[in-house]
């Protein structure tokens, strides 16, 4: 299994699964949301909408899969990730859950690429450094990893990238 950390727009990514950091609507946003729902059309928010029509809205830490639409991917994984505040441990098993729920839809899904954002490091003001470490820890301690072929965290900013490189050189 390859792990990567690449810079890049995540929405140009030919894999079976985005992963996107979705707020609890499901309906779009700003940053990565905004970009994958722009970028993948209205088959993607029509699929959202049914979500929530069935089981409501999506709370932190949990994962749902829709198309991709326009996207070169064929799934989009929608995770909300954690709003920081004055943090604590439950915001940190919380992001955890956002990694392990999407690795889990994407393996029943039969995804073996899939690239990940930096959940919650951007208006959700979670540390980078401790999100990037998080991250890292939840996906190679996974169960789930085994079915995977590649597994990309694409950093839209130099700063997430940079610590991204550091954590897993660690690890």
């Amino acid at each position: 299994m390859k792990l990567k950390v690449l810079q890049a727009d995540i929405t140009t990514f030919e894999v079976d699964a985005i992963v996107n950091a979705a707020n609890t609507s499901l309906l779009g946003g700003g940053g990565v949301d905004g970009a994958i729902h722009r970028k993948g059309g209205v088959e993607i928010l029509e699929a959202c909408r049914k979500i929530r029509a069935t089981q409501g809205k999506c709370n932190p830490g949990e994962a749902v899969i829709t198309t991709a639409g326009n996207l070169i991917a064929k799934y989009v994984i929608h995770t909300v990730g954690p709003v920081w505040n004055n943090g604590g441990k439950d915001k940190e098993e919380t992001l955890s859950k956002c990694y392990s729920n999407s690795l889990r839809l994407a393996v029943e899904h039969n995804c073996k690429t899939i690239a990940f954002p930096n959940i919650s490091t951007g208006i959700y003001k979670f540390p980078k450094e401790l999100a990037a470490n998080i991250a890292i820890h939840t996906v190679t301690n996974d169960p789930n990893l085994t079915h995977m072929k590649e597994l990309l965290f694409v950093c839209y900013d130099e700063l997430n990238f940079r610590i991204y490189q550091k954590v897993l050189e660690v690890n």
